[in-house]
């Protein structure tokens, strides 16, 4: 186990992205400390680790309150004495463009994505310095970070802004020994959610009208014609987190099925090479 004995304190644990990636740094070994806003995301999640033999505390937080994240992390490092693996992963999708998003919105959005990447960060990594841990940082990104995408202006920018906060905090704290990367996940095959959400207990609806066909639309795109899925954010994770990746620091590893990468005009599925 590569992260064995090692405490990863997760930000938005839904059955989606981030239960996949707690799922990936457990299985490698890691204690879990799964934060959400919603109690139902932190506690599920949790408990299906600790059932699963594991070892996982949930804590609810709202993490653009700076006296609940500093709380946050006070009671894990009471409960565990370190934290040895950040994962910056808490946001949430508000789809609207300059024209139609009221600033209010805007805040909200800009404010998780952002403003609780840098609160959790700064006060994990100053636990991390005080108690000379050469921990790990992880920002999860997204492809819409990298690409425009027309009608997601504060998701985008965010995510983009993500980028770059990666790169800046990556220099500061390698003189502590710290490593901080980013993850680029891009649209996601949801089965996978949908099974983690069962296996918590949940009661699954069936997908809503027209969703197969929006994700066709999205796999058909994608270079490698199919969509990653939340454990495959968890393998990276994982990587990103062990000694195997111990000389890098200020990369973004996307796992996006070469998504980015892509030429903006090719149609994969049109491409008789393919």
């Amino acid at each position: 186990m590569k992260l064995k004995d090692q405490v990863a304190l997760v930000t938005g644990t839904s059955p989606n992205i981030g239960g996949g990636i707690v799922d990936g740094l457990a299985a490698e070994g890691a204690i879990i400390v799964a934060v959400d806003s919603r109690p139902e995301n932190a506690n599920d999640c949790a408990a299906y680790i600790n059932k699963n033999g594991g070892k996982a505390i949930g804590l609810v937080c709202d993490v653009t309150d700076e006296a609940q994240v500093k709380a946050t992390v006070d009671a894990a490092l009471k409960e565990f004495g370190k934290i040895d693996i950040l994962v910056n992963n808490a946001a949430f999708f508000n789809q609207k463009g300059v024209l139609n998003m009221p600033y209010a919105e805007w805040q909200a959005q800009t404010g998780v994505i952002l403003d609780g990447s840098f609160l959790f960060t700064k006060y994990v990594a100053t636990a991390m310095v005080e108690r000379k841990t050469q921990g790990k940082i992880i920002n999860i990104i997204s492809t819409a970070g990298h690409q425009g995408q027309p009608g997601n202006v504060a998701y985008s920018t965010s995510k983009m802004g993500m980028k770059n906060f990666t790169n800046s905090v990556a220099m500061e704290l390698a003189k502590y020994g710290i490593r901080v990367n980013a993850l680029t996940p891009t649209a996601t095959d949801s089965s996978e959610s949908r099974e983690r959400a069962a296996a918590w207990g949940r009661e699954v609806p069936p997908l809503p009208p027209g969703a197969s066909a929006g994700v066709h639309n999205f796999m058909r795109l994608v270079p490698m014609q199919r969509l990653p899925k939340p454990s495959d954010y968890g393998k990276a994770a994982a990587f990103l987190c062990s000694d195997d990746a111990s000389m890098i620091t200020g990369m973004d590893l996307r796992v996006d099925g070469g998504a980015v990468a892509k030429y903006w005009a090719w149609d994969p599925s049109q491409d008789p090479r393919v």
